[in-house]
């Protein structure tokens, strides 16, 4: 059983299966503002943008789906059917309201038989393949974009974190591949030649894939995070030489062009923090400077898979900033901490702490005589 905070913290629900009925109209709502805050912060939505944000799919599911795991991403939604066509139905008549240009994009699956995907079982597929791009991008770059969304996507290989056999040969191996919704060996897929590529170096990789005719992605469930994680490639040997003969070539020129990138990110990262914490102290007037400021550093550090980094927070929305100040309320003027370390459940200690945590999120809200 799992439970979601909403920013106040005052609407809470318990999952039991999929999700009852919602009205139309509040889902109308939900539908445009997700869309608003991906259209803002890419210039273009989609179905999937929009399923994520209102959290019926994590980014794992969409992951299994791309690999071919699945037959379908409704059968991973917290959702039923109806439900996503309804959302594709709304966003559609959002994304038409607001003038947007629909491109339909295929979906093809990380396998070898490339096959389409589907989103749902039940129904033609077309309203959830749209996308929608904002009427201010350029031809170029509407045309970039196309092509990159028609794509088709890599490989996908698996390394595996329990046992698993084969099922043309009944063998095993360190990683699998879906072929026909089950998995097989390297051996059976024609994949056995290729060797490992570990991740770590970009241009090494790049280069290694630009060579090679045939290449795999290597990814690997993380249990902890929940998330499917990048290892490696699966390339030809022959390409992996050659790529590492071009990167020998201009190693310090990379070297230069990586320190530069790093100045510039540290920038960026400076700038949004700053936006995020002067939005903390519009909308918490009497939370602290210095604390706002601590909140945005800490929610918005790079890579740290925080709500900070999230695209809703990167639009400055209100959700997502209020779900950072809860965050840092609940682990430094509560003793969530300590509940979960003398073995109370995360959610128990949630409910144990929720009226303190509105009561110091009121005390932010008020206006400083």
């Amino acid at each position: 059983m799992t439970q979601r905070n909403a920013p106040s913290l005052a609407i809470s629900r318990q999952r039991h299966g999929r999700l009852g009925p919602v009205s139309k109209p509040n889902l109308a709502r939900r539908v445009a503002e997700a869309a608003e805050i991906a259209l803002t912060t890419r210039k273009y939505v989609t179905f999937i943008d929009v399923v994520t944000s209102l959290r019926w799919l994590h980014s794992r599911h969409v992951d299994t789906w791309r690999q071919g795991r699945v037959a379908t991403l409704a059968e991973l939604a917290d959702v039923d059917e109806e439900r996503l066509l309804a959302t594709a139905t709304l966003l559609g008549n959002w994304a038409r309201a607001k003038g947007l240009r629909p491109v339909e994009t295929p979906y093809i699956a990380g396998t070898r038989d490339r096959r389409e995907l589907r989103f749902t079982a039940g129904h033609p597929q077309e309203a959830f393949r749209v996308h929608w791009l904002s009427p201010d991008l350029s031809e170029a770059r509407v045309r970039r974009l196309t092509e990159a969304q028609s794509k088709a996507p890599d490989l996908v290989a698996v390394s595996p974190l329990d046992d698993w056999t084969c099922a043309a040969c009944g063998d095993t191996g360190p990683y699998l591949i879906m072929e026909d919704d089950r998995p097989h060996c390297l051996t059976c897929a024609d994949l056995d030649h290729l060797v490992f590529l570990p991740a770590g170096n970009a241009a090494l990789s790049r280069r290694a894939k630009q060579e090679s005719g045939l290449s795999a992605v290597v990814v690997r469930f993380n249990r902890r995070r929940k998330v499917y994680q990048r290892l490696g490639l699966l390339v030809e040997d022959s390409a992996l030489a050659a790529a590492e003969e071009r990167c020998l070539a201009d190693e310090e020129v990379r070297l230069r062009r990586r320190e530069r990138d790093r100045d510039r990110r540290a920038e960026q990262d400076g700038e949004f923090q700053a936006k995020m914490a002067a939005e903390i102290a519009r909308l918490f007037p009497s939370c602290p400077e210095r604390r706002a400021r601590e909140i945005a550093e800490h929610a918005g550090q790079r890579g740290s898979g925080r709500v900070g980094r999230s695209a809703a927070a990167k639009a400055l929305d209100e959700n997502a900033i209020t779900l950072a100040v809860i965050a840092s309320i609940r682990h430094l003027d509560t003793d969530y901490d300590h509940l979960l370390m003398s073995g109370v459940p995360r959610m128990a200690a949630r409910d144990m702490i929720r009226e303190r945590i509105e009561r110091k999120l009121e005390d932010f809200r008020r206006t400083p005589r």
